[in-house]
């Protein structure tokens, strides 16, 4: 915690900064209502359970019987394919009529299909950017228009650090996270000067479903953790700090950001 200039604490309520609201409150997102897409499991989880611990009413979309699991830990659950034309804008229409309100979206659904790129099949290329980008591109889309209605909102969408880095037998993977570090960019361009925040996480290698074949290959899995500063994989509930900042007025002049969370990883 720092000081004021009477050497008095500054906590997150009171800023005795020039144009600054007498009262405001950093890293909270209660009376908000956040959707996550994938959070049924894994990370998408971990941070639909970081919006609601911040003070968030969460709707939770997934294609799996899974997201029903979530309605006795307090949140909305909405089963949807986002693939499908139109499902991003019914589920989002449907969280607005139940809240009468929405103020953040995190898309965090998406699949990873591996293989050597000459043996990789048309199928399996146009699964990955459908889910990967495609529909994040018709989901964030959906949310903007609402979003820009009421002059404000904030999007997360979540890269990888395949954004960065071509990877090895994920060549899809790879483009389509690729491709959600440049339409963060460019949505974030078109509508950050009218009240709409879009940013991105771009998480590391973390302890989930996706990368449990990483993880019990003792090879690839101690190549990892040979690069790795942190020495150890990350836990999903690692991603709370991040998120809750890009979800919250803590971040109101944060714009068109990549934001790691890699135990250091891009470092090395």
């Amino acid at each position: 915690m720092g000081l004021t200039t009477s050497g008095q604490p500054l906590n997150n309520e009171s800023f005795p900064m020039h144009g600054v609201p007498k009262k405001i409150i950093l890293f909270r997102l209660d009376n908000k209502v956040a959707v996550v897409t994938g959070g049924a499991g894994g990370l998408g989880r971990a941070m639909a359970e970081a919006l609601h611990d911040a003070g968030a009413r969460v709707a939770v979309i997934g294609r799996s019987e899974r997201v029903k699991e979530l309605e006795q830990h307090g949140f909305m659950s909405i089963r949807g394919d986002l693939t499908h034309k139109g499902e991003p804008a019914r589920v989002l229409s449907e969280v607005v009529q139940a809240f009468h309100q929405l103020d953040i979206l995190v898309a965090a659904h998406g699949i990873a299909r591996r293989g050597a790129a000459e043996d990789f099949s048309r199928e399996d290329w146009d699964d990955t950017l459908e889910t990967n980008l495609t529909s994040v591109f018709e989901t964030a889309k959906a949310a903007g228009q609402h979003f820009l209605r009421q002059g404000k909102g904030k999007i997360v969408l979540i890269a990888s650090m395949l954004s960065y880095s071509g990877g090895m037998n994920a060549c899809a993977y790879a483009a389509s996270k690729g491709g959600i570090a440049q339409l963060t960019k460019a949505l974030a361009n078109e509508w950050a000067g009218r009240g709409v925040n879009v940013n991105a996480i771009a998480p590391g290698y973390f302890e989930t479903p996706m990368t449990q074949a990483l993880r019990d290959d003792p090879k690839k899995n101690q190549q990892i953790l040979d690069r790795l500063p942190a020495r150890r994989w990350g836990k999903p509930h690692e991603l709370a700090g991040a998120l809750v900042f890009l979800t919250s007025a803590a971040s109101d002049y944060v714009h068109g950001t990549i934001l790691p969370v890699d135990g250091g990883w891009l470092a090395r």
